[in-house]
């Protein structure tokens, strides 16, 4: 299996708060936010496996500060460690107001998907090499989490 680099699963999207995505207070629906986080991560997951992936856990999520109607939404998602067949992605999203160019750093988290064969069954992925320092940096944070959340699975069996 070759290995992959951070760079090539990085996805970037943006996506414009309508009136449909806020709650009576005018910031954008937590639900929303979920759902997009996740489709900005799988894309980063399909990216890396080139298979079939599904979510299998949302790790830390954090909601920082609101993102208000007519905000533009930017979501940035990448591969931050890889294991035998599973993939954690890390997303950060920051809002901005388009009427005055401020950003705003809103919410993170960190997804883990699980590769799939034609089967249903789980399969291995391309180990992800990290390149720079910041990348570096998550992979080891990454693999500090994977440890975790394996150990988590294994008490609740």
């Amino acid at each position: 299996m070759n290995e992959k680099t951070v760079k090539d699963t990085q996805v970037i999207m943006h996506e414009l708060i309508l009136p449909n995505d806020t709650n009576l207070l005018g910031n954008v629906l937590g639900g929303r936010v979920m759902h997009l986080m996740d489709m900005c991560a799988a894309m980063s997951a399909y990216k890396h496996a080139r298979t079939a992936v599904v979510t299998a856990s949302v790790d830390q999520l954090d909601f920082l500060a609101p993102a208000k109607m007519g905000d533009i939404m930017i979501l940035k998602s990448s591969v931050n460690y890889t294991g035998k067949s599973s993939m954690e992605v890390g997303v950060r999203i920051e809002s901005e107001n388009p009427k005055t160019g401020a950003m705003y750093h809103t919410s993170s988290a960190y997804l883990t998907f699980v590769s799939l064969n034609d089967n249903g069954k789980p399969q291995g992925v391309p180990m992800v090499t990290p390149e720079t320092d910041e990348e570096k940096r998550r992979f080891e944070e990454g693999e500090q989490r994977y440890h975790q959340r394996r150990d988590r699975l294994k008490k609740g069996r």
